[in-house]
Formats: C-alpha cells, sequence, structure tokens
C-alpha cells in the first residue's frame, strides 16, 4: 500500500493547500451562524491498529447538546448550518489534516469511538489493521445513512444490530480485496455522488 500513502499524503496537503480560503469562510460562518461555540469538533477516534487519535470536523451542533452518539436527520441538536455543512458533507473537510498527518486516509472504514470499536472480536478485528478513511464503500452504500435513521422507530438499535454490522462486512471485503483502482474509484464517486458496483452490490 506504498501508493496509497504517498497519495494521501500528497492530495491532502495539495488539496489544504488550495482550499484554505474555504476553511477560513466556513470558520467565519459558523462563528456567525452557531456563536458561542468553537468552529471544530474533535472526538477521539480509534485508529489504525487500535491506536485513538483526535479527529477533527467542522461543528454542525448546538454547544452542550445530549444525545446518542448516533446523528439521526432532523435531530434539534443539529443547527440549520450544521445541516447543510452534513448534507454536503462540508463539515468533513478538516479531516484533509488528519490524512495529512497520518491518522487517516482518503479510503477506509470510518473511524469508530472506542465503544464500537471494542465490540470488534474475532476476523472483524482485522479491520484496524486498516487506517480509517474520509469515505469508502461502506460509506458510499449509507451516505445518506441519517435520514435513514431518522425512518427507524429505533435509530439506536437499527445502526447497532442492521447498519454497523453491514459496514463491519464491507470494510472486511475491502481490507482482504484492496486495489489503489478502486480506491480512485470510490474517491470519483464519493465526489461526483455516483454510485458503483462492489463486491457484487450497488453501493
Amino acid at each position: 500500500m506504498i501508493a496509497k500513502y504517498i497519495f494521501d499524503r500528497l492530495v491532502s496537503f495539495l488539496a489544504l493547500l488550495v482550499i484554505w480560503p474555504l476553511l477560513l469562510l466556513i470558520s467565519a460562518m459558523i462563528k456567525l451562524k452557531m456563536p458561542g461555540g468553537p468552529v471544530l469538533f474533535s472526538q477521539e477516534r480509534v485508529g489504525k491498529d487500535g491506536k485513538t487519535f483526535i479527529l477533527y470536523k467542522f461543528r454542525t451542533m448546538e454547544v452542550g447538546h445530549s444525545g446518542s452518539s448516533v446523528s439521526v436527520a432532523g435531530e434539534s441538536r443539529i443547527t440549520p448550518f450544521g445541516a447543510k455543512l452534513r448534507r454536503t458533507k462540508i463539515d468533513e473537510l478538516p479531516e484533509l489534516w488528519n490524512v495529512l498527518t497520518g491518522d487517516m486516509s482518503f479510503v477506509g472504514p470510518r473511524p469508530d469511538v472506542r465503544g464500537y470499536a471494542d465490540r470488534l472480536a474475532g476476523e472483524d478485528r482485522e479491520i484496524l489493521r486498516l487506517r480509517p478513511g474520509i469515505t469508502g464503500p461502506a460509506s458510499l452504500k449509507y451516505r445518506d445513512e441519517e435520514n435513514l435513521l431518522a425512518l427507524q422507530e429505533n435509530p439506536q438499535e437499527y445502526n447497532d444490530t442492521v447498519i454497523y454490522p453491514d459496514k463491519v462486512r464491507i470494510n472486511l471485503y475491502y481490507l482482504r480485496h484492496y486495489s489503489f483502482a478502486i480506491d480512485i474509484k470510490i474517491i470519483f464517486c464519493t465526489i461526483f455522488g455516483k454510485k458503483m458496483k462492489y463486491n457484487g452490490e450497488t453501493v
């Protein structure tokens, strides 16, 4: 995966170099529309080989909110401006820094909080051999996850019993059938909102 490592470092550096004015603009908008809190949301996540790191995203929720670790579309804790950032995935742009520093990759499993990573057992723990990613095949399949959860009577239970196990299955397949060419295709589909065939299903 040497090509993947070089690609991640180089492209994240170039991307940050190009979009830093956009990052400043979004930061100013967050301060204006969501005053009284930080611009960035930071949280400890589990990365490669089970080592923790701090993930950075633009803040999209009210300060001091309480609630589940599962986000559902339309929740009151998500601000109107934050909802727009989440819908366009702009809130994830600060993760380019995590890619640049080597904590994350462009493509891989989404990084879990400790509670979910601790549930991985047996062969499922092989997923931790990968650097977590900004996007991936599981992210493509569940790109509308918040809207899907909003339709469920018990979003937390549905996530834990249906979505999360399916993501583990997809991520294990990604680990065992890694291809740099597939990574590029996943990035393309993420940016342009396209679907692709992966392991016999449309994601």
